[in-house]
């Protein structure tokens, strides 16, 4: 198929086409080596309180990262099947401290990239203590029809599991 594109600019087709032609190839190709990670990482914010559209959030994991005084942290959201929004860090309450205990999308399962433990959407902020993602209770944010807000100070209180983070 790469050939062909090739041909087709020499035969008139032009750069411009055989271009667009081999970047769909190579975007389908990256879609498939990725097949299953639905990975949708936002804009980083830096020193103020995470606002989340609660229209933006889905059934797929979205990771907002945020920068506080210097160290990174990274928040999910994603609806479960119920509809509820659930929120937590983006550290393994187990595994934090090797730096790898952070999770990604694969299907309906968030994979810890540290144990491998696998966890669904319905244990998100559901389950504290043990290897799971770290939970934002109700206690921590505030939630109304529009909007998630997790404060600038709650967020710095979480700054220490973050402190050996690897997360590229």
């Amino acid at each position: 198929m790469i050939r062909k594109a090739i041909q087709n600019a020499r035969n008139g087709w032009g750069r411009p086409a055989a271009l667009a032609v081999l970047l769909l190839l190579a975007g389908a190709r990256l879609f498939a080596q990725n097949a299953g990670e639905l990975n949708i990482v936002k804009p980083a914010i830096a020193d103020q309180d995470l606002v989340i559209s609660v229209a933006d959030v889905t059934e797929n994991a979205a990771f907002y990262p945020v920068d506080i005084q210097g160290t990174r942290l990274e928040v999910i959201a994603v609806k479960a099947p119920d509809g509820t929004i659930r929120t937590a860090f983006n550290t393994c309450q187990v595994c934090y401290a090797s730096g790898r205990g952070f999770y990604k999308q694969q299907g309906n399962l968030l994979v810890c990239q540290n144990c491998g433990n696998r966890f669904r959407m319905s244990q998100v902020e559901r389950r504290s203590g043990g290897c799971n993602p770290v939970p934002i209770f109700p206690a921590n944010k505030t939630v109304d029809n529009r909007s998630i807000t997790i404060s600038k100070d709650f967020l710095a209180k979480a700054k220490e599991i973050f402190s050996h983070w690897k997360r590229g």
